[in-house]
């Protein structure tokens, strides 16, 4: 079993539920690099897109605004060198023909693509909906924007920082401070809000950055919301891909980095790709324990193994090393029957319809009584 031991340690917990991560300095792994005068005209992209961005929006009719944020996200992920995949497993489509893929398929695959991600939608305008996803870097926000505007739960110090702190003001940023344990029944009081108004809201429920080639355990506290309001939520699996299409490194905001090192390693790269993979959406039920785990099951998908990842290495979050664990058998798929006796894959047909047009979110789903449920987050 190969073990690898990071440069850095875990960042200092201030109390016992925060969240931590033991990625470092030596998960980033460099890919191919582009020269300095294509960095600069990145850069130069970059900093024009998000001082710009301010003004067009205020300039731009409330129901336009939806498509500008988007066409700006995209730009932004062009600006920053990568590329937009998207991935919408909600609806089944038809294989193709083996026959049919012959030549010009980069071009064709390429066409496919863009044609497909201008068409997804994490829900119709109006209809409430909590995306779930992993946390990577600050990159994670443009990813998710580029697909369909929405809000996002984010670290508060987030509206300080430079040039993106305006942009964070103007996606009405909810801010948390995670060091702050008493401000969760606030938060989650304007995150069921925000869902309960039909608006669409990000989180990142393991509640801090990892390096995209291992995980934390997705929080319970926030999915609250979600119960409370009757919201479906949808689960995101969110990777960055090199020109090779292997798992990427680069954009992890891990350990002692500062934005602007980030920045400047994400802006030297070359080719990388950041895919989004729409998953079927989890109805909230009544417990979210339970849906915190359906939901981390359904980020993970087949990655998942006895100890966590089968295609990458195990990060125990307590330690500073990382192991390689033996592959375990798959684990047998559970009952399809949710607390109320409702069958959960009937449930979940329904969420994909409600998000393609042929249904409605229930108005309110009882309040879980968790009482017992000691662990704030």
């Amino acid at each position: 079993m190969r073990t690898v031991v990071f440069e850095a340690p875990p960042a200092q917990a201030v109390h016992a539920w925060m969240p931590s991560s033991p990625c470092g300095p030596g998960c980033i792994e460099p890919i191919g690099e582009i020269g300095t005068a294509r960095v600069v005209a990145r850069a130069l992209g970059v900093a024009g897109l998000l001082l710009t961005y301010p003004m067009c929006h205020l300039a731009t009719p409330a129901g336009r605004r939806e498509n500008l944020q988007r066409e700006y996200a995209r730009m932004l992920l062009r600006c920053l060198g990568m590329r937009l995949r998207v991935v919408d497993k909600r609806i089944p489509t038809d294989p193709v023909p083996a026959e049919r893929a012959i030549a010009s398929r980069v071009g064709a695959e390429r066409a496919a693509s863009a044609a497909a991600t201008a068409d997804v939608r994490y829900a119709d305008r109006g209809t409430g909906v909590l995306v779930v996803t992993g946390h990577i870097g600050w990159t994670d926000v443009v990813a998710l924007a580029a697909v369909q505007p929405l809000g996002f739960v984010a670290r508060a110090d987030l509206i300080d920082w430079p040039l993106l702190g305006g942009l964070a003001k103007l996606m009405r940023v909810i801010p948390i401070e995670r060091e702050r344990l008493r401000q969760l029944p606030d938060i989650v009081g304007q995150l069921g809000a925000r869902l309960a108004a039909g608006e669409r809201v990000a989180v990142f429920p393991e509640g801090t950055t990892w390096c995209g080639r291992a995980y934390g355990t997705m929080r319970p506290a926030l999915f609250q919301a979600a119960i409370d309001t009757g919201t479906f939520v949808q689960p995101v699996r969110l990777r960055y891909l090199d020109g090779h299409g292997d798992r990427c490194t680069v954009p992890g905001f891990v350990g002692e980095d500062s934005f602007g090192d980030s920045a400047l390693r994400v802006l030297r790269s070359r080719g990388m790709i950041a895919e989004i993979v729409l998953e079927p959406p989890e109805y909230p039920g009544l417990d979210r324990k339970d849906l915190a785990r359906r939901c981390e099951l359904a980020v993970r998908g087949d990655e998942r193994s006895r100890h966590g990842l089968n295609d990458t290495r195990w990060i125990e979050a307590t330690a500073t090393r990382v192991e390689d664990p033996a592959p375990a058998a798959e684990p047998t798929a559970p009952a399809a029957v949710t607390h109320s006796g409702v069958d959960r894959r009937g449930l979940r047909s329904r969420a994909v319809a409600v998000f393609r047009g042929r249904g409605r979110v229930p108005e309110h789903a009882p309040r879980a009584e968790t009482a017992s449920d000691s662990a704030p987050a």
